[in-house]
């Protein structure tokens, strides 16, 4: 089966798998995909947010865990969190998105730079976006915390 098209659809290796807000249809494709596990960093007041995400993932026989992170305030606790919701998943197939995959690309370069190495880690986010302000700041990145973000295909 064919990766679904979904906003910033990525896959970053054999069981890991991001995007933006995946439809109803769509969660049914990334099931398909053999996903059993969907962490969501949108907030579910988002207009783009399913009504029931967590239903429909759990009828379609997914784990689901929502870690609401306000995008102007991403914080060190939002993080544990996700971090944990990753180890729990441990080795088997995850998907995580927000709704651009703008959180979950900074969530996830944290997370993986120390795996695969800042140079891949930030060339995943970078596909995404180029964080600027409290973002830059969550990602440790000093330098662009004066600058506004850079969202790939529109500012570079």
């Amino acid at each position: 089966m064919a990766d679904p098209a979904i906003l910033n659809w990525r896959r970053l290796d054999a069981n890991l798998t991001t995007s933006g807000q995946p439809s109803e249809e769509q969660l049914a494709q990334i099931a398909a995909l053999g996903i059993r596990d969907i962490i969501n960093l949108a907030l579910h007041t988002h207009p783009k947010a399913l009504a029931d995400e967590a239903a429909s993932a759990a009828a379609l026989g997914m784990r689901y865990v929502h870690i609401p992170v306000e995008f102007d305030a991403p914080g060190e606790a939002d993080y544990a969190r996700f971090r944990s919701a990753m180890a729990e998943a441990g080795d088997r197939p995850v998907h995580v998105h927000c709704i651009v995959n703008a959180r979950v690309s900074a969530f996830l370069y944290r997370h993986r730079r120390d795996r695969i190495g800042e140079d891949a880690a930030r060339a995943e986010m970078e596909s995404v976006w180029k964080p600027g302000g409290v973002w830059a700041g969550f990602i440790g990145d000093k330098e662009a915390a004066d600058r506004d973000h850079l969202y790939a295909g529109r500012d570079y």
